[in-house]
């Protein structure tokens, strides 16, 4: 149920977002922890709606290796199939002359076909068995492009590479209280400049009987940097001018609380500017704790230790 607790009516709303304000989701996210938005589009037919290109880009790299060698052996034994059909009276060069030995033969010539490398010991000699080796032979230069461009698109395609910590924490800052969290780019060599991130919130509160969604931008304490090269604790300052001012952990639970993040920079490695999000939900941010240190030095130079990133602990005497 949406909070019934009045919230600070000093800061501004922000009706920029591009998120509705009405219909409640309450334990649902607006934007999911990897940065996609939490939105399933319906009403459109399936094929106009899915694209093909980014999700072979954007598949785990395993996926993506496992449906390339799959389509590879499939449309290969699809071959194997309609020369089989065709006959072995259309082919010379056979070594084997059994069922199981003569598909075998189709099949690596369809193989030897399809990726252009032709050997020649098993040769067509029919018309249909030359005509569907010709078709082979194009769907074969077709898709080794296709699978290039694919493999050229997960290369290059620029990323930010920044991991977030698991948690926000709300804990003492300077005089008073802040809303904190901390990303850090985990690739060796790639230092982000001209760092800019935009934190804003979300809350489900009742407004004349009606529950809806207010949002509003948090100012930080910093929301600018020139370089990245370690980690980035982001706070905001929860102050008299702060919407968070005064709600407790059952409050953020009632309101539906979400902050949702954008980091944006320059990744000189791909020469190319860059931009990732992510979200914390009430589960998410933990009261009176602390981020420990994540490096140290050495004589060597800076360790940035990145499996501290989300490690934190309780502030003593609070």
């Amino acid at each position: 149920m949406p909070a019934t607790k009045e919230i600070n009516p000093v800061p501004k709303l922000n009706n920029d977002t591009g998120f509705g304000t009405t219909g409640v989701i309450n334990g649902a996210r607006f934007i999911n922890k990897d940065g996609t938005y939490n939105l399933h589009k319906k009403g459109w037919p399936f094929w106009d709606r899915f694209s093909i290109f980014y999700t072979m880009i954007t598949l785990p790299l395993w996926q993506f290796i496992t449906i390339i060698v799959s389509f590879f052996f499939s449309i290969n034994l699809v071959y194997t199939g309609i020369y089989y059909w065709i006959g072995a009276e259309q082919f010379t060069g056979f070594l084997n002359n059994t069922p199981g030995g003569i598909f075998k033969e189709l099949y690596f010539f369809s193989t030897e076909t399809f990726t252009t490398v032709g050997y020649g010991r098993v040769n067509p000699v029919g018309d249909a068995a030359n005509l569907v080796a010709a078709v082979e032979a194009m769907s074969g230069f077709l898709s080794f492009a296709l699978a290039t461009g694919l493999i050229y698109g997960r290369f290059a395609r620029p990323r930010a590479h920044l991991a977030f910590s698991d948690h926000a924490i709300i804990a003492p800052f300077r005089d008073k209280t802040g809303l904190m969290f901390r990303f850090a780019c985990y690739k060796q060599n790639h230092a982000l400049t001209d760092v800019t991130v935009q934190v804003n919130l979300a809350l489900l509160i009742t407004e004349n009987g009606v529950a809806k969604y207010r949002y509003y931008n948090l100012p930080l304490e910093r929301s600018k940097i020139e370089s990245m090269p370690m980690n980035w604790t982001v706070v905001h300052p929860i102050d008299d001018e702060s919407p968070l001012r005064g709600l407790s952990q059952e409050d953020l639970e009632g309101t539906d609380m979400e902050i949702y993040v954008l980091v944006k920079g320059f990744n000189d490695v791909y020469g190319n500017t860059v931009l990732q999000r992510t979200s914390y939900t009430y589960q998410e941010i933990h009261f009176n704790r602390k981020f420990i240190q994540m490096y140290h030095e050495t004589a060597e130079g800076t360790v940035m230790e990145l499996h501290k990133l989300s490690t934190h602990e309780a502030v003593v005497g609070r």
